[in-house]
């Protein structure tokens, strides 16, 4: 990829401190994400361009990236490689920092994203991933969120074993799977004198409805998928249940075979015959494979995520509701 000749060492992703967004890329993900993105289930996704200084990922460009099935012989990473050629050759930013991805509700917590992200920084070192909510920001709340990966989930992923013994060496949980960084809109003197002249030309009674309780779709769709999320949970620990039960059973029918084995021996012995082999025991009662745990550690933390978004419309609807009450007690 185009940021492999410049990946640094493990100790500059520690210097990231801020992402810095350009307004425009802002724009065209905003665009991108609502014209793509129809449904929960949906999503858009593009690819993001800048460069780094310092501590700082600064986003200039971006491009967004067809979703698949749009075309019958679609080759990301070919796809890739000829917008870069076509940027360059217009003399456009063109060195990959990462990419962006719609996310419905928050709802980014997902085994391939989480995998991307992976390829991303394993090739390019400061890479970010930018997380858009569009139904978010359809109710007046720009939701523009950069995460990358921890150095646990970073090494746990590596490794490329999920079990209950990997996320243990590593000490990830689900609330150490990703890092979240803070991020900077910045727009050029022109465009803020612009924006300043553009207020001041809006009415008084347009775009300043704080009080706005609208905000109950939002609630009720944000509810069912935190419920959907928890039962897939409960489906994952059950799954994990039921491993611990057939390893118990198998421990107990192991030992009694053991047990049968040696009495069986103790008997041939006595009468001078070759005693029983002990690979057939261990043949018959092969160890039971761990289910990956990768799954139900990404619901926990989408769970976390839909409880803290839910804390904070709840939060917000509280106080424009105590405020509502102040001003009909004045009135």
């Amino acid at each position: 990829m185009a940021g492999e000749a410049r990946r640094t060492s493990a100790e500059s992703s520690q210097r990231i401190e801020y992402v810095q967004l350009d307004g425009l890329v802002a724009m065209k993900i905003s665009k991108h994400c609502h014209e793509e993105a129809g449904g929960v289930t949906d999503f858009a996704q593009g690819v993001l361009l800048g460069m780094v200084d310092n501590r700082c990922v600064e986003v200039t460009n971006c491009f967004p990236c067809p979703r698949h099935g749009d075309e019958e012989e679609y080759d990301e990473q070919e796809y890739q490689m000829e917008v870069l050629r076509q940027m360059r050759t217009v003399n456009l930013d063109h060195m990959i920092v990462g990419f962006y991805q719609s996310a419905p509700f928050g709802s980014f917590f997902t085994r391939p994203l989480f995998e991307s992200q992976f390829s991303y920084q394993d090739n390019i070192e400061e890479s970010i991933l930018l997380v858009y909510d569009p139904i978010k920001a359809q109710k007046g709340f720009l939701s523009l969120r950069a995460f990358r990966l921890t150095e646990a989930a970073f090494k746990l992923c590596r490794e490329g074993e999920y079990t209950l013994d990997s996320f243990k060496n590593n000490k990830c949980s689900y609330s150490e799977l990703f890092e979240e960084i803070p991020v900077q809109i910045r727009n050029s003197h022109l465009m803020n004198l612009l924006q300043c002249e553009l207020s001041e030309m809006v009415p008084s009674h347009v775009g300043k409805q704080f009080l706005d309780m609208s905000t109950a779709f939002s609630l009720e769709r944000q509810l069912q998928a935190t419920m959907e999320c928890v039962d897939t949970l409960n489906q994952e620990t059950n799954k994990m249940l039921n491993y611990q039960r057939q390893v118990m059973r198998h421990a107990q029918q192991k030992q009694v075979a053991l047990a049968k084995r040696s009495q069986e021996n103790q008997l041939r012995k006595q009468r001078d015959e070759p005693l029983l082999p002990e690979d057939e025991i261990h043949k018959a009662f092969k160890p039971i494979p761990m289910p990956p745990r990768l799954d139900s550690v990404l619901l926990a933390g989408q769970v976390e995520s839909h409880c803290d978004q839910l804390s904070k419309f709840s939060t917000q609807n509280l106080a424009k509701l105590f405020m509502s009450n102040a001003l009909q007690k004045k009135d």
